[in-house]
């Protein structure tokens, strides 16, 4: 999975994901902040290097004081923002390439999701594991995502499920959530928690009741090429997702429709991670063209 991270503050993009930019992350493992307040982001800071392969993804801590990112070095590192210098030694214990972070909206606590088929929970502040790792999907582990209110984890699997963890035990809550013809590649939450969005390499989106795990509309059909990214609008309206098709589709997140015409069509290359701002109204993506873009989202503006 890739993930690309918008701050709410300072107006900062981090965007360093697997595969990316070969001269700059695939073999400097390095990651660049950008100063997204200028009409062509221009560097904020030096790369922060450390890592020995493919970064996979990048995240801010909820205070914006520390960039958290994993890697195929199957390392997590976490990084003071404003001079790049490591906060803590690296946090080791998986096995295999780490696909997928995220951190606790509290700030306390990391999980991490694996080649090696399980899920990591960590602590924030010492990097300490808390409790053993997460076992039950039967592949890698390729996303993961808290709920926003800190309680329940959801993960997504090349063995094609979808599961949920409590987040203080660790333990699994009911049965996977199966539909997806392909592997599940990116999630997230609702802002309320109610709902689950997933992308596949079956090129669908899925809205889920995350309580049930029941479909609440039929898949959302559109990318003709496996989705590499998905994400809610800050307000729970709109879903947005992007594809290896070069497009970025936005969707209605009750009725599942799509909304106005795909975003991407000069982007050459497969967009592979999307992000909101935090007001709904733009959407940033980075893409195998190497570039960052910043999209207007006038159609999820329209619903506020």
């Amino acid at each position: 999975t890739t993930v690309l991270a918008l701050t709410t503050r300072n107006n900062r993009i981090s965007d360093q994901y697997a595969k990316l930019f070969k001269e700059r992350i695939r073999c400097n493992a390095s990651i660049t902040q950008f100063d997204a307040q200028q009409t062509e982001p221009s560097r904020a800071s030096e790369p922060f290097s450390g890592h020995y392969a493919s970064i996979s993804s990048v995240i801010f801590s909820p205070d914006m004081r520390y960039i958290i990112s994993s890697s195929h070095d199957r390392i997590i590192r976490i990084w003071n923002a404003g001079t790049g210098e490591l906060a803590m030694a690296p946090i080791t214990g998986h096995s295999a390439a780490i696909h997928g972070i995220d951190i606790s909206p509290e700030g306390h606590i990391i999980v991490s999701g694996s080649d090696d088929s399980t899920i990591r929970l960590w602590d924030a502040h010492t990097g300490s594991a808390l409790g053993k790792p997460l076992r039950g999907h039967k592949d890698a582990v390729l996303t993961v995502a808290f709920s926003s209110n800190g309680r329940h984890i959801a993960s997504g699997s090349k063995d094609t499920t979808i599961r949920l963890w409590n987040a203080e035990t660790g333990k699994a809550i009911g049965k996977p959530f199966s539909g997806h013809k392909g592997s599940v590649s990116s999630l997230a939450y609702s802002p309320d928690c109610r709902r689950i969005v997933s992308g596949s390499y079956d090129c669908t989106v899925r809205l889920w009741d995350a309580t049930t795990g029941a479909l609440l509309v039929e898949p959302l059909q559109g990318h003709t090429m496996f989705v590499t990214s998905v994400a809610f609008s800050p307000d729970g309206k709109c879903v947005a997702s992007s594809a290896q098709d070069s497009r970025i589709r936005i969707w209605d997140a009750l009725s599942g429709a799509s909304m106005g015409n795909p975003l991407g069509e000069d982007v050459n290359l497969g967009v592979t991670a999307i992000a909101f701002s935090p007001d709904a109204s733009h959407i940033v993506s980075g893409s195998t063209d190497r570039t960052i873009r910043i999209w207007d989202t006038e159609v999820c503006m329209a619903m506020t």
